[in-house]
């Protein structure tokens, strides 16, 4: 393969994927600033390993070098402060709540203990299934269950939600 067809065929890549990392780093961000930096570090990484990355799936690649360099952030800062982007990004599979002016979502998100927040965003909003967001960030399944189950409940009670049959809780 020639530099031409590897450049070609990372940024085809970049254009159909890039919009999903990006999100992925807002939603684990909470800060667009912070995301557009933490997405452009994944996609170099991904492209300095792109002639490896490209035989197996090259997204699922990325998403990994970009929530192992989100969790190096955290783990290299004791304490993080969140603050909303400017843009919202959309609600995907996340909640059947908006995402309105007052970035609700994001703030609750904020509010969420580190670990409950990767892996509400890593499973619902980008939906890997729980095998790989247990391998990702190293805990039991088990573990991401208890978490994901916490943190929509936590998320829930935050955004004071009312279940889809109409009763009052």
């Amino acid at each position: 393969m020639t530099k031409a067809d590897h450049d070609a065929e990372f940024a085809a890549f970049v254009v159909a994927d890039g919009p999903s990392l990006h999100r992925m780093a807002r939603l684990l961000c909470g800060n667009l600033d912070r995301a557009d930096e933490l997405t452009q570090a994944a996609l170099v990484k991904t492209y300095i390993a792109w002639r490896s990355a490209r035989r197996g799936e090259p997204l699922a690649y990325a998403r990994r070098v970009l929530a192992n360099a989100r969790i190096d952030t955290w783990r290299s800062r004791r304490r993080e402060v969140l603050t909303a982007p400017e843009s919202m990004p959309e609600p995907g599979r996340l909640s059947r709540h908006e995402f309105t002016g007052d970035d609700a979502m994001l703030r609750s998100l904020a509010e969420l203990p580190l670990q409950r927040r990767r892996v509400v965003v890593l499973r619902y909003a980008v939906g890997l299934p729980e095998l790989e967001v247990a391998e990702m960030l190293g805990i039991s399944v088990g573990a991401v269950k208890s978490a994901a189950s916490r943190g929509l409940a936590q998320l829930r009670h935050a955004l004071d939600t009312t279940p889809d049959d109409g009763s009052d809780r």
